[in-house]
């Protein structure tokens, strides 16, 4: 990434995560029983014993994290989150500090060291999503999204909750999570709320989770780990910002100033496994949300959602395998590139590395493509499937006067094939001289 494009410097290690791109996003928890979104707590407003049954009967037999971390390596991932703990209060380890985990249910097992083992081995950068929220534990008190927050009792509820026995719960597995699994990647907060209010019971920001202590903690205990932006500090305190199922035009900015960031988006409509959600993108627009998040200088997180015997449905393999079959070919368009310094003509993108200019083409058009200004500046190009080469015109003032009327003096002429080659979206590189 060169200078001029830099955010400004963070606590984080952010060389890997800029140059990696894409990674995977798993969220997983007793709702994938109900299989009908990871927030059915929240929406059918279940109290504890209603919800009971999801970890009664939580037996994933067919859990393989080395199959998962197989599958997302081939897709071109590059690091994994993991939701350790989800809103619902679930926890994926032998937590020292609550019964409410996989030990305890059916399993029986601890799912998450196996998960680190499984996705270090296949070369992934590991990460642990942990929910700020929890809709289980005693002591959270209830507000405009908590399942119980329509109780007739719940402000009477709320007397014997006390945030601070919480917050502790809180640290205390945090600093479990960076403690026990050796070197963790990314840290992924989920979410502050501080102006939310609902019969007048109030949301939660960084005083209710002890942000300031929790982030010191957290650089003390792994210095370089990358932390997000959602414990509700100050924004040059974030390692990364996350917009969340939008995906920017341009490069993302926090107070006029351009920042690390990553877009977390879904193959479908939801988060956990949803059986009847029928919304999933096409490949098209897979591969076009992952190359405009590296076209604005940002990265994509893309979220799969475990069934509950602990394995990918058909159509997040589906899925994945349209991120294999693109990346295996088209890679170094996405690995290390950023912005451009060129703007794109018309349906493309631009990524840029150093001399290698990136022209990912959304609408195939017959037979060229003008890039004005560009007459002299471009060595060598290819198709980029194929390394096949893709012959060029210069137009200069005199010549063609008819084109120049069209393009323009200075603009350079791609002359393409008429046939679009077989892949979901083709990329001419461009050798810069």
């Amino acid at each position: 990434m060169t200078d001029i494009l830099k955010p400004n410097p963070v606590a984080g290690d952010m060389e890997w995560f800029v140059h990696d791109r894409f990674g995977m996003f798993i969220h997983w928890g007793t709702y994938a029983l109900a299989a009908r979104h990871e927030w059915v707590k929240n929406h059918e407003r279940m109290d504890d014993a209603a919800y009971r049954k999801y970890f009664t009967y939580f037996d994933p037999d067919l859990y393989d994290p080395a199959a998962w971390a197989r599958a997302a390596r081939k897709a071109g991932m590059k690091y994994v989150v993991l939701t350790t703990k989800h809103h619902e209060g679930f926890c994926l380890w032998d937590s020292a500090y609550t019964d409410y985990k996989v030990t305890n249910t059916p399993y029986g097992k601890d799912a998450l060291l196996p998960f680190v083992d499984a996705f270090r081995a296949e070369g992934l950068k590991v990460g642990f999503y942990y929910s700020l929220i929890d809709w289980h534990h005693p002591d959270f008190p209830i507000d405009g999204i908590h399942p119980l927050r329509d109780h007739p009792d719940a402000v009477e509820m709320n007397k014997s909750r006390d945030i601070g026995k919480y917050r502790e719960y809180l640290h205390n597995q945090v600093r479990e999570l960076l403690t026990d699994f050796g070197k963790i990647d990314i840290l992924w907060f989920d979410f502050s709320y501080p102006t939310n209010e609902h019969r007048g019971m109030r949301g939660k920001g960084h005083e209710d989770w002890g942000s300031d202590e929790l982030l010191t903690m957290i650089r003390e205990l792994q210095p370089g780990i990358i932390v997000n932006n959602r414990l509700n500090l100050p924004a040059d305190r974030a390692d990364i910002h996350t917009p969340e199922q939008y995906q920017p035009t341009e490069w993302v900015k926090v107070d006029g100033k351009r920042v690390y960031w990553e877009t977390c988006q879904t193959f479908s409509g939801s988060w956990g496994y949803y059986r009847d959600e029928m919304t999933w993108k096409s490949p098209e627009q897979l591969i076009r949300m992952l190359v405009n998040s590296v076209s604005c200088g940002g990265n994509l997180l893309m979220n799969v959602g475990p069934t509950a015997r602990g394995a990918f449905d058909d159509r997040a393999c589906k899925a994945l395998q349209v991120y294999e079959h693109w990346m295996r070919l088209h890679s170094r368009s996405i690995y290390g590139c950023t912005q451009s310094e060129f703007d794109a003509p018309a349906d493309c993108r631009f990524t840029q590395n150093g001399k290698r200019l990136y022209l990912h083409i959304f609408a195939w058009p017959f037979r060229a493509i003008h890039l004005p200004g560009f007459a002299g500046k471009v060595d060598y190009a290819q198709l980029l499937n194929d390394a096949s080469e893709v012959l060029m015109k210069e137009t200069e003032e005199d010549v063609h006067a008819n084109m120049v009327e069209t393009t323009g003096c200075g603009t350079l002429t791609l002359e393409l094939p008429v046939t679009k080659p077989d892949v979901t979206v083709p990329v001419v590189e461009l050798f810069l001289k």
